[in-house]
């Protein structure tokens, strides 16, 4: 195979400098044979010193002539241009051919939403005369009051809630802690919960400060939690595709769409980028549009 040397070194350069997870490592060893074969079916008799922005660029274009989306484009872009940065470094090469390699322009596709109706309604069939009702309330409250993602819920302690300042920290990707104020639905919910249910549960050691338990007295699932919305959806009739992500999602836009400065939607669910977060922004022009095409005079008139 070619360049098998420079491919294990790669490897290693993945692993011990940038400290990848191998799932990560895998994924950028397959983006770069992906090029090797391009190379070897097209007969490319060139060293690696001799390869250019153009044959980059063929390769690339070849990907989409057999339909590979622009999103994956990107990634195999990025792993081609970590390969020959580390080739670089190591002096293998003089200049690097990838530098130049421009990703295609991926459209954004816009979160599903759920508006406060909907929400409302997917509450209302929580069985609060269930002792996991209560737990299940204050779940789905924490997850739009707070706009947590699911593993953050399941992995919230009862030792970073701030009940009385009414604030949860919490620990996000990266391990990286925030503090993200609590709804005043989701306060009172948990507030509930602990009182009446969670401190009278047996709990399996190791799992004390998990504030969410099973009926076994363990800390939830990922799995659990999306059974859980999936149910409350077909109760309520939601013909949307809704995961606990979704509660996230309105988190966010609901705050925007009332006019909550970017930067603090931003913190609250701890993005890097404020680029990650203006998605939200989309979705608020979408709104402005729709009120404007519902309300307007002229517009009504041409509906």
């Amino acid at each position: 195979m070619r360049w098998s040397a420079e491919l294990k070194g790669f490897e290693s350069y993945l692993k011990l400098e940038k400290g990848l997870s191998l799932k990560t490592r895998e994924a950028y060893k397959a983006d770069v044979m992906k090029f090797i074969t391009f190379v070897e079916s097209t007969k490319l008799d060139k060293g690696l010193s001799e390869l250019s922005l153009q044959d980059l660029r063929r390769f690339i274009t070849q990907l989409a002539e057999v339909g590979l989306s622009a999103r994956s484009q990107a990634r195999i872009i990025s792993g081609l241009k970590s390969f020959f940065s580390y080739l670089t470094l190591e002096d293998v090469i003089k200049s690097n051919p990838a530098q130049l390699l421009e990703s295609p322009k991926m459209s954004r596709k816009l979160p599903v939403v759920l508006d406060l109706l909907e929400i409302n309604s997917l509450l209302s069939f929580i069985d609060l005369s269930d002792e996991s009702g209560h737990r299940n309330r204050a779940m789905i409250e924490t997850l739009y009051g707070s706009g947590l993602r699911v593993t953050e819920l399941i992995e919230l302690r009862i030792s970073r809630l701030m009940l009385v300042q009414g604030f949860i920290r919490v620990v996000g990707k990266g391990d990286k802690e925030r503090i993200v104020p609590m709804g005043g639905d989701s306060r009172k919910y948990i507030e509930l919960y602990l009182k009446h249910y969670r401190n009278k549960r047996d709990v399996v050691k190791g799992h004390e400060d998990y504030l969410f338990l099973n009926m076994r007295g363990k800390k939830l699932s990922r799995v659990m939690v999306f059974n859980l919305v999936k149910d409350l959806c077909a109760k309520a009739d939601i013909d949307k595709v809704v995961s606990p992500h979704t509660f996230r999602h309105s988190f966010a836009t609901h705050l925007v769409e009332g006019g909550a400065d970017l930067r603090a939607v931003q913190e609250m669910l701890g993005h890097e980028s404020i680029m990650t977060t203006e998605i939200y922004t989309h979705l608020d022009r979408e709104y402005l549009r729709d009120v404007i095409s519902q309300f307007h005079p002229r517009s009504k008139a041409q509906n």
